[in-house]
């Protein structure tokens, strides 16, 4: 069985779930939960990332540029990244919002990343992690996440609807993930209305664009269809714009380009033709 970063590729969700209970063990540790609550309730003027995606852009398409230093199956992509000088150059490269991955262990993410990627930005900012703890949710509050990533397969159907219902009682707005049509029922029964369709399996690390044009095709009216990984070149772009797919989440090939904004400039073109 193939390793990548340690960690046998099949038991990576379980494994990095693991790691994250002691994580959130640990903050708790070090700020009570009652402590962010109190916060997270006085937060205002989040900016609006649902609003943002629901329609096509000006480009014709949506891009939510992500933050991202490494990956367990690449290993360090950009470690050495600035997560301010990134997020000015994505606005200014005409993206529609910014994804900051916050997790330390597998993707060499912090807090502080998400911090200073919307202090240098007027984008709405998305938190993406595994979220397994309702803590995890007024931290992102208290940190400055406008949305925060629920990914279904990491949430029981009860996880999902309450975490649902505190972001909505925090005006926070949430993207659900999905990979599978088991996913989406799971996703659509807690009423989530933005859906992340990734169409990398997290168990096994196997990529295949296909499968958001196929379940986009499952979406109800109502629900907005976001594509990512594998999403790296125009004609990508251009496949899933035949599927009614305009939101797309880019991280890798982004953070790999000798200019995010010109790179991000070349996709957002695709929406035009």
């Amino acid at each position: 069985m193939e390793k990548t970063g340690g960690l046998m590729r099949e038991d990576f969700l379980s494994n990095i779930i693991t790691r994250k209970k002691q994580e959130v063990e640990t903050a708790k540790r070090n700020i009570p939960e009652n402590t962010l609550r109190r916060e997270a309730a006085e937060i205002e003027n989040r900016r609006p990332f649902f609003e943002t995606l629901k329609n096509k852009g000006p480009h014709g398409i949506n891009i939510i540029a992500e933050i991202k230093r490494a990956s367990p199956s690449k290993g360090p992509i950009r470690p050495e990244l600035d997560p301010a000088l990134y997020a000015a150059a994505y606005e200014q490269g005409g993206a529609t919002a910014i994804s900051v991955l916050t997790d330390a262990t597998f993707f060499m993410g912090t807090l502080d990343d998400l911090k200073r990627a919307r202090s240098a930005s007027g984008l709405p900012v998305l938190r993406k992690d595994f979220i397994i703890s309702e803590y995890q949710i007024y931290e992102s509050a208290v940190i400055g996440a406008d949305a925060i990533l629920l990914i279904a397969r990491c949430l029981s159907k009860e996880q999902l609807n309450e975490f649902t219902h505190i972001c909505k009682e925090l005006k926070f707005d949430t993207l659900v993930e999905i990979h599978s049509e088991a996913d989406l029922e799971i996703a659509t029964n807690s009423g989530a209305k933005l859906i992340g369709i990734n169409n990398r399996n997290l168990k096994t690390f196997e990529t295949d664009i296909n499968i958001a044009m196929h379940l986009t095709s499952l979406l109800h009216s109502d629900q907005v269809p976001v594509a990512a990984s594998g999403i790296s070149r125009p004609e990508d772009i251009e496949k899933n714009l035949k599927f009614g797919i305009y939101n797309f989440l880019i991280g890798e090939s982004i953070v790999r380009a000798t200019s995010p904004k010109d790179f991000l400039r070349q996709l957002l073109s695709c929406g035009q033709i």
